[in-house]
């Protein structure tokens, strides 16, 4: 009875979010188009469904992924889970009192790695980029290729950015640092690729990744000793819209040099 009373709640919120949206969209038809809204009931359906989808949707997010990206990062930096697997097997005997190093949060890094990859090819905002690139460019930008350059990057950015939590270096060094690569880049890549990899970094960070990613970083932060939530918690959303721009780069960089020496 509660999830029912919560739903309920979160419908009504997420109509006061989706009202404003409408009211512009129909306040610009019948007042500067004027003109009628073709297929009207079709187009209320939709509305709703969006309603109700995106309801739905955050209260999974409460139910389900924030929870379990918290629970996956307690788990993964718990004193004995770490004992167990990098004391235990090196010599044998798990010691009663440790201090931690940054390498010994191998899996923390692996599982940032496996879950930035498979939400950023889960994620429906960058499919539909893919599908758009590939139809304009006539076919040579590949879906996949894309999808699976910003995943790497998302990869690699999230993992990067749980050790820039785990060692407590400051974020903004990360983000200069990179953005420098960004811009040297820019100036040796395809002139075709450069816009769509700026938008990468923006679509591959919506609906299925910030979610998880969020709750990963929080969760990360409140399990290492001496981190912040909110100092150390957050930063790992800026990782994961930079380094999908310097794979997609990359990526065209490469591609170009390959038909270079193919030709």
């Amino acid at each position: 009875m509660n999830e029912v009373v919560e739903f309920f709640w979160t419908f009504l919120h997420t109509i006061t979010d989706v009202l404003p949206i409408a009211g512009i969209i129909f306040g610009f038809q019948f007042f500067v188009i004027r003109k009628k809204i073709p297929n009207l009931k079709r187009v209320l359906t939709g509305f709703f469904y969006v309603i109700f989808g995106l309801a739905l949707f955050l209260q999974g997010l409460e139910d389900a992924l924030f929870p379990i990206g918290k629970l996956m990062a307690s788990q993964l930096t718990d004193p004995e889970f770490i004992r167990q697997s990098v004391f235990a097997s090196v010599s044998g005997s798990i010691p009663d009192t440790i201090e931690f190093h940054w390498s010994q949060y191998f899996w923390v890094y692996v599982f940032a790695f496996t879950i930035g990859f498979s939400t950023t090819i889960a994620e429906p905002s960058l499919l539909a980029v893919a599908i758009k690139a590939n139809e304009v460019s006539g076919g040579s930008i590949g879906i996949w290729g894309l999808r699976i350059a910003v995943a790497i990057g998302v990869a690699f950015g999230i993992s990067l950015g749980s050790w820039r939590i785990v060692t407590g270096l400051p974020l903004h060094w990360f983000i200069i640092s990179g953005y420098i690569v960004v811009v040297i880049q820019t100036f040796y890549s395809p002139k075709l690729i450069i816009p769509l990899a700026y938008d990468s970094g923006g679509v591959t960070t919506s609906t299925v990744t910030v979610p998880i990613v969020a709750a990963l970083g929080i969760g990360l932060a409140s399990s290492v000793p001496g981190r912040s939530p909110l100092i150390d918690g957050f930063g790992l959303i800026a990782f994961a819209s930079l380094f999908p721009i310097i794979s997609v780069l990359a990526y065209a960089q490469l591609s170009a040099w390959y038909d270079r020496r193919k030709n």
